[in-house]
């Protein structure tokens, strides 16, 4: 078992539709939703609170104001994304977001970015204004403005001063405000080996989900593991001086109820293999089943062991209750099997 300490957060797409069953029926409830779902998850000893980002679908879109929220209405839970997608975004504004956000929590933040993941509108991106340069790909796009928010978020200069209202002094100006500590707090989501490698290499933290764009044929929590290895050796080769942190993401559905077994069934899914964007992948098991079970094999679920922070996707749209106490029994009877340990008992 790996040595660092773990973290338990939950991770929410948020969405909402107006269907039998759903206890999140508008964009409002999903919101509101969202935030008393971080304060019961703070209670229950839960480490973060993580909101996933899509545009033009009913899902959660504009994640400043809601962490915001989360933040005022909680004290120690970490706050943050799974993922932004950079294409859309404007980075400078975002860095101001992004500080406000953090300092308004107090350094709470954990913001996730990336590339961006297949959704429901084509070219959305260029619906917000912004297009690939001539002979440049999506992920340029989203790398040029990852560079370019992070240097936002790490104080330097971006724009030059008007001597005109600066008293005669010439020079360059950086983002206001700045958060202090911000800049160790940006995670890459990385769906293969080799982007993990230059996530590491940009200094930002890594998020690896519950899916891989690549197969070599080996068990998905094997293949996770070898990202995570070679993210780590990247990090040393870089040179930087701080410790990274690495998160996973596991759908983790305890049997306790009768209604759970309504719910999701009583087996854990194994591994599945498909084609996404037309390249090869392979998606991570489910675990559902007896709480004892699944903090067996989550224990051996080599990726889990090796990351330092486990994010729980949650089915939100059964509503606050039912989660919170999905969450409750995860951090009762399964978290502690991979080496999590309630902030009340920790040392540190």
């Amino acid at each position: 078992m790996s040595a660092v300490e773990k973290r338990i957060g939950f991770l929410s797409f948020g969405h909402w539709q107006p269907i039998p069953g759903s206890q999140v029926r508008t964009g409002r409830d999903a919101l509101v939703q969202s935030v008393e779902l971080a304060v019961a998850a703070e209670e229950l000893g839960v480490d973060g609170a993580y909101v996933r980002v899509h545009h033009f679908a009913r899902q959660l879109a504009s994640p400043f104001p809601l962490l915001a929220a989360m933040a005022a209405r909680t004290s120690r839970i970490e706050i943050g994304t799974g993922v932004i997608d950079m294409r859309y975004e404007n980075p400078l504004y975002m860095a101001e977001e992004a500080a406000a956000t953090d300092l308004l929590s107090d350094g709470r933040l954990q913001l996730g970015v990336s590339r961006g993941s297949p959704e429901t509108a084509l070219r959305g991106s260029e619906a917000f204004g912004y297009v690939p340069a001539d002979g440049g790909t999506d992920a340029d796009l989203a790398r040029d403005k990852t560079a370019l928010f992070l240097a936002a978020v790490r104080g330097q200069t971006v724009v030059d001063a008007d001597p005109g209202m600066t008293g005669g002094v010439a020079g360059r100006l950086a983002i206001q405000p700045q958060s202090p500590g911000l800049a160790d707090r940006i995670w890459w989501g990385s769906g293969t080996r080799a982007t993990a490698e230059w996530t590491a290499q940009q200094g930002m933290n890594l998020m690896s989900s519950t899916l891989l764009v690549e197969d070599t044929g080996v068990p998905f929590d094997e293949l996770q593991a070898e990202q995570i290895a070679r993210y780590r050796a990247a990090w040393a080769e870089a040179g930087w001086e701080r410790q990274p942190r690495v998160s996973v993401s596991r759908s983790v559905m305890p049997i306790v109820t009768e209604q759970d077994r309504q719910y999701f069934g009583n087996r854990s899914e194994d591994d599945q293999v498909g084609i996404l964007d037309g390249v090869r992948a392979r998606f991570g098991k489910s675990y559902v089943g007896e709480p004892d079970r699944l903090a067996e094999e989550l224990a051996k679920d080599v990726a889990v062991q090796e990351a330092d922070t486990l994010l729980i996707t949650v089915p939100n749209m059964l509503g606050v209750e039912y989660n919170a106490r999905l969450l409750e029994n995860v951090v009762r009877h399964v978290a502690p099997a991979i080496g999590w340990v309630h902030p009340d008992r920790r040392t540190s």
